[in-house]
């Protein structure tokens, strides 16, 4: 039982640190572009700290766990959401820009229903649905490059001029990133489910739990460091760019290579829990940062302790089911 603990605490560390070094390297090239913070965040800097949710969730499935790949995309919303953003919005809550969040927002709700609605009424994620959910990747991704072409970020007076070096260094970051998220995933995944099985806990409620925390320290590194350096727009659209690619982009992957049904581990009201508690959740927690931000174009400290509330909540359930 130690070995896989000590194993698990370095998948861990190597996730957090790829993770950390991948944002550098993707901040690093996309800054030169001079793009809008809030779209960085929701494009670039997402897709390198969704990177561990891919290779957990991909390597999850192929290995005949799919219920930690179902686990951990929706359980990595609900923790973004109502605990990344959610202390970042409790520290510091501040103005945001409607224009900006509408796209990423509206393709997230758009992705959370065609998946809730796959949930709802086959119970089973086939490799079309996989498709369906990686069709929407890539609309997304081009109509965020269209809107990033009509809404340049002005150029900052007074912004240091990158050396011609840097673009190597960042592409080493990159690269020595992407490596230690793979070699990460693969130690979280395999002792995550060694653990589990010793505690003789449902590999469902560890995915939604403490392998969804795990594999979102890279946003909450992101978060914190953005909020040290006054970029809360970048933190902002990280967690919903991330959000929306936990659905379509981590969970089309896993279940384009290996479909998979919907776990059930525990049941409320003779019902799986997680149509009735997961899925519920992760809309509610979303609606409640996304749509007062889109009504008044800024955030609220309530907010944020109302999310933590609700994730306390939530994870308290999972252990009493």
């Amino acid at each position: 039982m130690l070995i896989p603990v000590l194993l698990f605490t370095v998948g861990l560390i190597f996730l957090i640190k790829g993770g950390d070094w991948f944002v550098d390297g993707a901040t690093g090239i996309a800054r030169r572009f001079r793009l809008p913070e809030l779209l960085i965040g929701a494009t670039v800097v997402s897709i390198g700290t969704t990177l561990p949710e891919v290779m957990v969730s991909t390597t999850s499935a192929l290995s005949g766990h799919g219920e930690i790949a179902y686990g951990n995309a929706i359980g990595s919303v609900i923790c973004n959401t109502s605990l990344i953003a959610a202390i970042t919005v409790a520290i510091r809550p501040g103005r945001v820009d409607p224009k900006s969040l509408r796209l990423p927002v509206a393709f997230f709700f758009a992705a959370a229903a065609l998946y809730a609605g796959i949930a709802y009424t086959t119970g089973y994620f086939s490799q079309i649905a996989g498709f369906f959910l990686l069709a929407l990747f890539v609309i997304y991704m081009i109509a965020t490059v269209w809107q990033m072409k009509s809404q340049p970020a002005p150029a900052s007076r007074g912004e240091p001029v990158q050396e011609d070096g840097s673009t190597l260094k960042d592409a080493v970051l990159l690269a020595a990133g992407a490596a230690l998220i793979a070699v990460g995933a693969n130690l979280l995944v395999d002792n995550g489910t060694l653990i589990a099985q010793a505690l003789g806990v449902p590999e469902s409620v560890i995915a939604l739990t403490f392998v969804a925390l795990g594999t979102s320290l890279p946003e909450l590194v992101t978060a914190i460091t953005s909020l040290a350096k006054g970029h809360g727009a970048l933190s902002l659209g990280n967690v919903i760019g991330a959000n929306l690619f936990n659905l379509v982009l981590v969970s089309g992957v896993s279940v384009s290579l290996a479909p998979f049904p919907i776990p059930q581990s525990s049941e409320i009201a003779g019902l799986n829990a997680s149509l009735v508690l997961d899925l519920p959740v992760m809309f509610l927690v979303m609606a409640l940062l996304t749509l007062p931000a889109l009504r008044r174009g800024k955030l609220s400290r309530v907010q944020g302790l109302v999310l933590l509330a609700v994730y306390a909540a939530f994870c308290a359930a999972q252990f009493t089911l």
